[in-house]
C-alpha cells in the first residue's frame, strides 16, 4: 500500500456519502486506501458506514465508541494504516480529496523521500477566518523561532516513519501543529501547495462557530505551546 488518508468524521453522517463517493472520483489506482474513523458520532454515522462501505472496497473504517477528541481520531486511524506514506484530511468536504491525492503525486516526483511533508495551504477563506489564522502564525512562529503559516491547513501526508517518531502526541485540534513542530524540528522538508477552501454543504464546524470559540480555541492552543516547547528542552 502506498498512501493510507485517514479521515476523522464526528456527526457527519450526510456528509459520509459525498465523502465516499469524492474519493471513489479520483482513487485510480490499487495502492490507496482511505480509512474514515467514526470518531464516537451521536448521529447516524455508523449505520451509513455499514450501509455503504461494501460499495468502496478502497475504503474501511475504524470504530471509536466515544469521542475523545478530534486528534484521538486520527490517531486510532493512523494506527490502523498501511501504507507507505500516511496522513489525514477533514471530513467536511472543505478540502476536495483531490488534494490528497496531488500530495501523492508530488511525493512521487520527488523520488518517493522518507523525509518530506507535503501540507496544504488554503485558498478562498473569508477575510476574517484569515485574519485569525495570521495571527496565530505569528505566535506560533515568534513563540517557537521558526516559520509556521496556515498550521491548521489540510491535507498532511509524510512518511510513515515520521509517525512512528510521536510521543504523547495530543488528542484535540493541537494534532495539526504537533505535527508541524515536529517536521520542524526534525529538519524534515515541507513542501506546500494551494488548496481550495470550499464552504460546508452539510453541519457546521464543531469549533468554528462564534468569537467565543476562536477565543477558546486560541487559548487551547497556546497552552498546547507553551507544554509542547517546555516538554521539547
Amino acid at each position: 500500500m502506498k498512501l493510507s488518508i485517514i479521515i476523522p468524521c464526528y456527526n457527519e453522517e450526510k456528509n459520509i456519502p459525498l465523502i465516499l463517493s469524492g474519493f471513489r472520483e479520483v482513487i485510480k489506482r490499487g495502492d490507496i486506501e482511505l480509512i474514515i474513523v467514526n470518531n464516537g458520532s451521536e448521529d447516524g454515522s455508523r449505520g451509513v458506514l455499514v450501509d455503504l462501505l461494501p460499495q468502496y472496497p478502497f475504503t474501511r473504517s475504524v470504530e471509536i465508541k466515544v469521542n475523545q477528541g478530534y486528534g484521538f481520531g486520527i490517531l486510532a486511524g493512523l494506527k490502523e494504516a498501511k501504507g507507505e506514506y500516511i496522513g489525514w484530511t477533514h471530513g467536511d468536504m472543505q478540502t476536495p480529496p483531490s488534494d490528497a491525492i496531488k500530495a501523492l503525486e508530488i511525493i512521487e516526483k520527488a523520488g518517493n523521500p522518507k523525509k518530506i511533508y507535503i501540507k496544504g495551504q488554503r485558498k478562498g477563506r473569508p477575510i476574517f477566518d484569515n485574519f485569525f489564522t495570521l495571527g496565530m502564525s505569528i505566535f506560533e512562529s515568534l513563540f517557537f523561532g521558526k516559520l509556521f503559516y496556515d498550521i491548521n491547513a489540510q491535507p498532511n501526508i509524510f512518511h510513515r516513519s515520521f509517525f512512528e517518531s510521536w510521543s504523547n502526541p495530543p488528542y484535540d485540534f493541537a494534532l495539526d501543529l504537533y505535527a508541524f513542530y515536529l517536521a520542524k524540528k526534525q529538519g524534515i522538508p515541507m513542501m506546500r501547495f494551494p488548496v481550495l477552501f470550499l464552504k460546508r454543504i452539510y453541519g457546521e464546524s464543531h469549533w468554528n462557530k462564534n468569537l467565543y470559540s476562536k477565543w477558546k480555541f486560541i487559548k487551547r492552543t497556546i497552552d498546547f505551546s507553551v507544554n509542547l516547547k517546555k516538554s521539547q528542552k
